[in-house]
């Protein structure tokens, strides 16, 4: 009798840490499931790097307050990622129709904040059982006066069986953004079976079209045309510099001419590293044309991140061509006329 307890018992144990675990960890959910969607960061559309917690800005949240579980992973907390709940309610393969979730009144404040959020393409980012999801707070109008808001947030996400294979966000009901003003947020979700495999649910991530990557030309071409000049440069000093030093060499036999080739040759090792070295400067000049001409960065925050970070790269890049200069021209010297140098 003893042992149809103990049975009954590790059952009972089994199917409960079944019902506990069913979510987003296991990325496995039951039909009426709590779906968690966590809101992550928000920042400009044109500098990915800048990025802040996504209530920075004065959204409200959902009226739902607590969930079953937290969200946090050591990798995580590892990169500084903290999710806070949405307050949304959103149950697994249950529709949810039109339903306005929260609502906030636009203070003097908030309104300065939300449009400054929007004149400069702010964003933000959201998950849902780890699948990254993507909106934008709001868009200017054609004459670039006044400021609109998305307030309504349609999501379509389609499973397989018991596991969420791929979430989609629509931002919908466009209201213009104004002081002392009531703003009403709403949601609705659309659940639609896929025979999508769940292995293959961040394919569409990997796919080079989901993210727009232009092909800078101009970069392309620039950085050819700067090698081309640079060997030729190179190419012309240097069989210069050897038809001098032949027709020299030719000539005196002494120890004075050779002490003074060694030290003509000391001083074109500076000259290779200073002429690889160049290199780095074109760039940074590339990355000046690019910040005013390409970007829609400003302010200082972005202004001295951006400079910063290229006048470490270019530095790095520098030091790296003026070093293979050198290399190089000491083995072709070395080469030609077979004499050390210390």
């Amino acid at each position: 009798m003893n042992i149809y307890r103990s049975s009954y018992l590790l059952i009972f144990i089994l199917i409960t840490l079944n019902f506990i675990h069913c979510d987003e960890h296991d990325h496995r959910y039951e039909d009426g499931s709590e779906v968690v969607l966590w809101m992550n960061t928000v920042g400009p559309y044109h500098n990915r790097q800048e990025t802040y917690n996504y209530f920075s800005l004065p959204f409200c949240r959902g009226i739902k307050k607590e969930i079953s579980h937290y969200h946090e992973t050591l990798g995580e907390n590892i990169l500084g990622v903290e999710l806070e709940y949405s307050g949304i309610e959103i149950t697994f393969r249950v529709d949810k129709p039109k339903t306005d979730f929260c609502e906030i009144t636009i203070t003097p404040e908030s309104y300065d904040t939300f449009s400054y959020a929007i004149k400069n393409h702010y964003w933000y980012q959201m998950f849902i059982d780890d699948l990254p999801i993507w909106g934008i707070v709001g868009e200017m109008d054609e004459t670039g006066k006044f400021s609109y808001i998305w307030t309504h947030k349609k999501f379509e996400i389609a499973y397989n069986e018991d596991r969420i294979i791929d979430v989609n966000l629509t931002s919908e009901a466009k209201v213009r953004l104004q002081p002392n003003v009531q703003l009403q947020f709403s949601y609705e979700v659309i659940w639609k079976p896929t025979k999508t495999p769940f292995s293959k649910r961040f394919d569409k991530y990997l796919d080079p079209g989901f993210f727009q990557h232009k092909i800078h030309w101009f970069s392309i071409f620039n950085s050819f045309m700067m090698v081309l000049f640079l060997v030729g440069l190179v190419s012309m000093i240097l069989l210069r510099t050897l038809r001098k030093d032949y027709a020299r060499y030719g000539k005196d036999d002494d120890l004075d001419d050779m002490v003074n080739l060694e030290y003509r040759i000391f001083k074109k090792q500076w000259t290779s590293f200073l002429s690889g070295a160049s290199s780095a400067f074109y760039v940074y000049l590339y990355a000046i044309y690019y910040f005013f001409f390409k970007t829609k960065m400003y302010g200082m925050f972005q202004t001295v991140f951006y400079f910063g970070y290229m006048a470490l790269f270019c530095l790095g890049l520098g030091i790296m061509c003026g070093t293979f200069g050198y290399i190089g021209t000491q083995a072709f010297v070395r080469k030609i006329y077979s004499i050390k140098i210390d």
